[in-house]
């Protein structure tokens, strides 16, 4: 067994485990969205899970971190919350908020983490990044709104664990960034209608199932050709 402390508070973790989970475990709430328990190499891609270790210049993402024994943890500092606030502002600075038409209202994490920084859901000071697009994600079963996706990969990370061909990745770069289908497989063999666990994860709703008819009509075009090549990027 490691023996660390956390904020002040001697706590006893087992090996094996890395930092966020053993705070999260231990009720010390760190805001984190692209991390999920079972991850052998975390994305760290929020920057928010950050704590400040003692002997380590600067805070860090807990996600990355292997607890060690005697290690010092702070998770509340002044540093850290000013860093956690301004990741959620980029974040929230490029998703639509409508918080009364999401099927995610009052169980969403952006929410959470809002009321924990004290950060406001619609940020005045930052110019809004969402690039309104007709993008569409061509896909038999799903569908997907780019303006609420906040690109943590959850739904990219389940469907790679539980296929055996996962059909969902991340398609262009920087800004333009989106969860792309790679449909080489025939719509009738996906096995996507039997699991949906993507749409069960996405922490915003901003991918879910096709209304039946919908789904019922869709026919591969060029359309799945074009996101097939840009998926492989």
């Amino acid at each position: 067994m490691i023996q660390l402390t956390i904020d002040g508070t001697k706590i006893v973790a087992q090996p094996g485990k890395n930092l966020l989970q053993v705070c999260l475990e231990n009720d010390v709430y760190v805001p984190h969205l692209c991390y999920m328990e079972g991850m052998e190499d975390p994305p760290a891609s929020c920057r928010l899970c950050l704590v400040e270790i003692e002997g380590v210049n600067g805070p860090v993402a807990s996600c990355r971190i292997a607890p060690r024994d005697g290690m010092v943890v702070t998770t509340q500092s002044q540093a850290v919350r000013q860093l956690q606030r301004s990741a959620l502002q980029l974040l929230l600075s490029a998703h639509r908020v409508d918080c009364r038409n999401c099927a995610s209202n009052k169980r969403c994490a952006l929410q959470q983490m809002a009321k924990f920084l004290k950060v406001p859901l619609k940020v005045k000071h930052l110019d809004h990044l969402l690039d309104e697009t007709d993008y569409q994600l061509n896909h038999p079963v799903l569908e997907y709104d780019p303006g609420k996706c906040v690109l943590c990969g959850k739904c990219i990370y389940v469907c790679t664990r539980q296929q055996a061909h996962p059909v969902l990745t991340f398609a262009r770069r920087g800004f333009e960034t989106v969860i792309g289908f790679m449909g080489s497989t025939p719509p009738s063999e996906l096995p996507c209608l039997d699991c949906l666990a993507c749409s069960a994860i996405c922490p915003v709703s901003a991918i879910y199932p096709k209304k039946p008819e919908a789904a019922s009509s869709h026919s591969p075009g060029p359309a799945d050709q074009r996101l097939n090549g840009v998926g492989k990027q």
